[in-house]
Formats: C-alpha cells, sequence, structure tokens
C-alpha cells in the first residue's frame, strides 16, 4: 500500500489542573505542571528527530494556555509554523470550568460521554456537540492537507474526536468504549491507497510515550 496523507496527534503535558483535578477550560487552565514541561521536552525531541527524517507540511494547535505552552516547547525544537484553531479547543465547560472533576461527575452520574446530549453542567457544551464541532473541523484540516503529513497538539478529547470521525463510529457503539491518552502521548493515522485504488485510513499508533520512559523511570 501507498501511504498518502499522515495525521498525528499529539497530546498536551501535564497541565496544573491535570495534577488537581480540576476542570481546565478557560477559566480553570493555568498552564503546565513542572512535570509537563519535561513531558513536552521529550516529545520535543521525539518530534524534531521526525521531522528531520519526514517533515511536517503542517502544524495546528488550540487556544487552550496548556496546549499553547506546550506547542511553545515543541516550537523550539521543531522548526514550523503554528495555526492555532479555535474550533480545536477541548469542550466548552460552563460552569464546571474551574471546579473539582470529582464533583461535577458524581453531580452528572458519570463523565460527559455517558449521558451524550445533556450539558453536564450549566453552559457547558453536550458531548456530542463537542464531538460534531471537532470532527468537522479534523475533516476541514484532513482535506485542506490531502497528501500531506499534519501534526496536530491538542487534547485527550481531540484524539478521541479523531477515532470517532476516522473509524466512523455510530452513537451507539461510542456509549461503550473510550481511549485511554497519557500526557504528551502521540496517535498516528495514516491514509493507505491500496492496488485497487481504494483510500484506507489505519491506526498506526495510539497512546505512544516511548519518548517519556527515562523520565518516569
Amino acid at each position: 500500500m501507498t501511504v498518502t496523507t499522515e495525521l498525528v496527534l499529539t497530546r498536551h503535558g501535564e497541565a496544573n489542573n491535570n495534577a488537581t483535578g480540576t476542570v481546565g477550560g478557560e477559566r480553570g487552565c493555568t498552564g503546565l505542571s513542572p512535570r509537563g514541561r519535561i513531558q513536552i521536552q521529550r516529545l520535543a525531541h521525539r518530534l524534531a528527530a521526525e521531522h528531520r527524517q519526514r517533515p511536517f507540511n503542517a502544524f495546528y494547535g488550540t487556544p487552550r494556555r496548556r496546549v499553547r505552552e506546550s506547542i511553545e516547547i515543541i516550537t523550539e525544537a521543531l522548526p514550523v509554523a503554528v495555526t492555532i484553531v479555535e474550533d480545536l479547543r477541548g469542550p466548552d465547560h460552563g460552569d464546571a470550568d474551574g471546579r473539582p472533576w470529582h464533583d461535577i461527575k458524581t453531580a452528572f452520574g458519570g463523565p460527559p460521554q455517558h449521558n451524550p446530549d445533556q450539558p453536564y453542567a450549566t453552559g457547558s457544551e453536550t458531548w456530542n456537540q463537542y464531538l460534531h464541532r471537532a470532527t468537522s473541523t479534523l475533516r476541514q484540516i484532513l482535506d485542506r492537507h490531502a497528501g500531506q503529513r499534519i501534526l496536530i497538539t491538542a487534547h485527550g478529547e481531540t484524539i478521541e474526536a479523531a477515532h470517532v470521525l476516522l473509524l466512523q463510529l455510530p452513537p451507539a457503539a461510542r456509549l461503550g468504549l473510550g481511549f485511554v491518552t497519557d500526557h504528551a502521548c502521540i496517535t498516528r493515522w495514516q491514509q493507505h491507497v491500496n492496488r485497487f485504488g481504494r483510500h484506507v485510513w489505519m491506526l498506526t499508533a495510539h497512546n505512544d510515550t516511548r519518548h517519556l520512559t527515562e523520565y518516569d523511570q
């Protein structure tokens, strides 16, 4: 098979709100933790090495502070211009922003995915509203860069949205599964064209954190 488009998704490093278990929206996100900065430095080193072998043609990010700080570290090693896309941001949390996730999930009866058509706080998006926004934006990026190598630094929810889009998961299937995404992980999708001319998206890596091993020991 011939590889055409490649989508490489990376999650931000550990944020302060991740360490404290609080909801990290526009108000609740106060940036990367010290551990998160080290994680992203290791991720940046790996991405830069890849770029020297097979350059990235486009680099996208989201406006949340923890992602912007991750991108700042990555671009010190990776000479690719970044485009921040507002609609790639994580879910809009409404009144949950800055509050403990434990309290939000307890009141809602689980995470947002478990009741995907209901807002989990006053003013929040529903999970399906978030997925519609994120998958539509990802599709636009893929169409814009067909045949190229794309890097996106974003959120765990962004990686989940990419899986929903490229696996073509129906709503019923989404309620019974999930995806683990560690901080500073790498996920890879490649579009292959077989000898019959069919285009097939193939997941070649998910939640790859080999670059963090030395730090975590």
